[in-house]
């Protein structure tokens, strides 16, 4: 397949046809746009290029309108389809892939909000809210995410309030607001009054304002820097008071599922790189020897647990995708049994200890194939690791383990609430807790 440059995708924030293949996902245009994103992944980190271009491009595929439900127009593809897809990306580009996060999950909120079989003969209307949303995701808009806040034990300060005209005000800063410097639209949490809000709001004002102050050693173009609003106008519209409790770890899956995607994707760029690095070598290093380092064992040795390490992680990530995206379709249905949140939960639990310590183990490894050349600049293999470790940082490996293992012993989970919110009850905040969706830091 011939690879295509960036400028050859249509620009889809500019209205531009694209097109179909499968209800609006071009996969040809996806997989040639990935074959011209790998090679040029490793100096857009060197050289801190941000990746409007290339946010752009994706979008322009279809790729964050793959699960609009068919009630809003969409392609309604798998749960687990899309993560696969994710995969693909994070090994052409981990930084890019990184920024969907925040408007995959949005988008399945759309779809859990969305009933079955509306809009048809005797079916519910649609709200004429989910109608525009849709029609936004598919002209290729795309949402940030913006939660986290640098206040004590992580209370929440962004405030929504009125004007002296009823209309509704926006004041605050967020930090680690991956995606949203190259957001249309920042998905975030906010206090109206005592009361914790979710809301969505436009960035196509002055009063919002992202700034790429991310200065994490790892994942350096997600835009994960500082958010600032200051009398940001907000759409009543885009307000969401009160929430369903059952959602909220199913959404909180979706953001933690997105992350060990990019994981794995990371494990099967690091192994094509680390090929690629090997093969052509003749100079042997540690012991002199008359063989290149392709044919030495040990070298055969560490670039087969690099493989198996990759196969692992995808499969891993996959079943979990199949898990929770089946739970999420008999949510939306309304078929889903009392458990089946908590054991979707359970299994990106699993996962989120399983998968990053696989990977890290083997990236850190990796560099036995090539002695001190391995640690060059020009191969750039040490950036596997640190993205890895970056994306593993984000929740602590241990409170999930303890999470699991409370769980074992006792048949309960933690009792998480989000900062802000009102005492725990029958609902849960709007968006879910911030344990439960992004793990306090959204980066």
């Amino acid at each position: 397949m011939t690879a295509v440059t960036i400028e050859a995708i249509p620009d889809a924030r500019a209205g531009a046809a694209r097109p179909t293949t499968t209800g609006g996902f071009d996969e040809p245009a996806f997989r040639a746009l990935l074959e011209g994103l790998a090679p040029g992944a490793a100096a857009r980190e060197r050289e801190r290029r941000l990746l409007h271009d290339e946010v752009r491009a994706v979008q322009a595929t279809g790729f964050g309108a793959q699960r609009l439900p068919v009630e809003l127009g969409g392609a309604d593809l798998p749960f687990e389809t899309v993560i696969a897809r994710l995969v693909d990306l994070a090994a052409a580009d981990s930084n890019l892939a990184h920024v969907q996060r925040g408007h995959l999950a949005f988008v399945e909120g759309l779809r859990l909000e969305t009933a079955i079989g509306a809009g048809g003969p005797g079916g519910e209307p649609i709200p004429a809210r989910l109608r525009i949303w849709a029609d936004r995701v598919r002209a290729g808009e795309f949402v940030g995410n913006a939660q986290s806040e640098r206040q004590t034990l992580g209370e929440l300060g962004t405030r929504l309030a009125r004007r002296a005209d009823g209309s509704l005000r926006l004041d605050g800063r967020k930090f680690y607001t991956t995606g949203s410097i190259y957001a249309d639209w920042i998905h975030l949490a906010a206090l109206e009054g005592d009361e914790r809000v979710a809301l969505t709001v436009s960035t196509r004002q002055r009063g919002v304002v992202s700034i790429d102050d991310w200065d994490g050693f790892g994942q350096p173009l997600t835009g994960s820097g500082t958010t600032t609003f200051e009398d940001a106008s907000v759409e009543a519209v885009e307000v969401e008071r009160g929430g369903d409790a059952t959602r909220s770890p199913l959404i909180g899956g979706v953001f933690q599922l997105v992350l060990l995607a990019v994981v794995a994707g990371v494990a099967e760029r690091a192994l094509a790189d680390t090929v690629a690095f090997v093969r052509p070598r003749e100079r042997t290093f540690g012991f002199a020897g008359s063989r290149p380092p392709r044919l030495d064992p040990l070298v055969q040795a560490q670039v087969g647990r690099l493989s198996a390490v990759a196969a692992g992680a995808r499969a891993i990530v996959l079943d979990a995708a199949q898990t929770l995206g089946g739970v999420l379709e008999r949510t939306r249905r309304g078929e889903a049994a009392g458990h089946e949140a908590r054991d979707a939960q359970l299994a990106v639990f699993r996962a989120q200890h399983t998968v990053p310590t696989l990977v890290l183990g083997a990236l850190a490894e990796l560099f036995e194939v090539g002695g001190a050349s391995a640690v060059g600049t020009g191969p750039a293999l040490d950036r596997h690791w640190r993205n890895v470790r970056t994306i593993a940082s984000h929740n602590p490996t241990v409170q999930r383990l303890a999470a699991l293992g409370q769980f074992e012993l006792d048949g309960t989970l933690p009792e998480w609430s989000a900062p802000g919110a009102p005492a725990a009850g029958t609902t849960a905040p709007p968006g879910g807790t911030s344990a439960q969706r992004d793990g306090g830091e959204d980066v």
